[in-house]
């Protein structure tokens, strides 16, 4: 196996979008970070509301090519688009890559590229993928010393980005508009009763979902099946469901469903104006804190009778020193930007961490954090 290139405590933060937040302020204290954007007003005024003063560099976008050096870490906040074009930067300059996006084809065509470069690349490191993927890993593992491997489960994921005070819409627009209806417009494929199902619009696969007493609604996401080999669920465990999804404030599906129907016969231009118009009908303004809740559960039956059932639970309100949705996204890129700094993960291409040893890292850096993730479990 090569060896990893040694990272030379340097850090390439690119973008100063709402998800950067708290996770530079903690890189501060273990690498010299530089802020990059096309706007460096931007990034100077992240810098600001973040109480950096002094202690980050902030520069525009254009210079970046020419200051990245060997050993350095790159990390893309930029558009999903725009990450292949950084990583291959970083293959041009011997430099580590680190974002919070889902696995793209471009990105895992560069793996070999990466591992034979001793160059780390870990993408997903941020809530949803990303924290999701630390739960789910947990919980398989505690099922499997629970009930072992022959058992039926039922796995479900769930994560939103929520009003921290409900309004009679059910949601308020943070940002990206356009992407919000779009991923509406995108099939989903999941598991439930047992059979693969796949639905052209994940609003008609809605469901109640209750937490901690709390009741939301969740929905499909994707392609939910992907993950099942990524988890490592043991061969023997028969699914009857695996959803990974989004969560929404109860009464959503009935707030929104003028905007399900504009949506079935809508084209291309027609979703930017709906866009455009719920973003200004229902904006989230600078008093408007937002709330970010993730859970993640585990059900398992055996052939004897025998039932577990496990979660894990992050619920999150933004305040006034950043939104939660910054918190939870920056500060888990952060853990993945460490773990490069000090050296702990192999080279080559990585999904956030899946490994026991790298999962309790980034869950002990997380608590460092302030960011509290609580966990039941129950046994008959």
């Amino acid at each position: 196996m090569t060896n990893p290139l040694a990272a030379r405590g340097v850090v390439h933060w690119v973008g100063a979008g709402r998800s950067s937040g708290a996770g530079i302020v903690t890189l501060t204290e273990h690498a010299a970070v530089t802020l990059w954007a096309r706007r460096p007003e931007r990034a100077q005024g992240l810098a600001d509301r973040l109480k950096l003063d002094g202690r980050v560099g902030v520069r525009p976008l254009g210079e970046l090519a020419e200051t990245v050096r060997p050993g350095d870490v790159v990390v893309s906040m930029l558009p999903a688009t725009e990450h292949a074009g950084l990583l291959r930067l970083c293959l041009d300059r011997g430099a580590h890559f680190a974002n919070t996006s889902y696995l793209s084809d471009d990105i895992a065509a560069a793996a070999g590229q990466l591992a034979a470069a001793g160059l780390v690349a870990v993408v997903e490191a941020g809530l949803d993928p990303g924290i999701d993927h630390l739960m789910a890993h947990r919980l398989v593992a505690d099922g499997r010393r629970a009930m072992g491997d022959d058992a039926v489960a039922d796995f479900t994921s769930y994560c939103g980005g929520l009003p921290a005070v409900p309004n009679e819409f059910r949601y308020r627009f943070s940002w990206a508009p356009r992407g919000v209806l779009r991923a509406l417009l995108s099939e989903a494929r999941f598991i439930d009763g047992g059979e693969v199902r796949t639905v052209a619009r994940p609003w008609q696969a809605i469901t109640p979902v209750t937490i901690g007493g709390e009741r939301f609604e969740g929905y499909p996401n994707r392609d939910s099946t992907t993950a099942i080999r990524q988890y490592a669920l043991p061969g023997g465990w028969r699914l009857d469901r695996f959803i990974r999804g989004t969560l929404r404030l109860d009464g959503w599906s009935a707030a929104w469903a003028q905007v399900f129907r504009e949506l079935t016969e809508a084209d291309d231009a027609r979703v930017d104006a709906l866009a455009d118009e719920l973003a200004a009908r229902y904006p989230a303004t600078a008093q408007d804190q937002d709330r970010v809740v993730l859970h993640t559960g585990l059900s398992l039956r055996t052939p004897d009778g025998r039932s577990w059932t496990g979660s894990y639970h992050l619920d999150v309100e933004g305040d006034a020193s950043g939104s939660a949705m910054a918190r939870c996204v920056s500060l888990t890129l952060a853990a993945a930007v460490r773990e490069i700094l000090d050296g702990q993960v192999t080279p080559g291409l990585h999904q956030a961490a899946s490994e026991p040893d790298r999962v309790a890292r980034w869950w002990r850096y997380l608590a460092e954090a302030g960011l509290t993730i609580h966990h039941t479990s129950a046994q008959e």
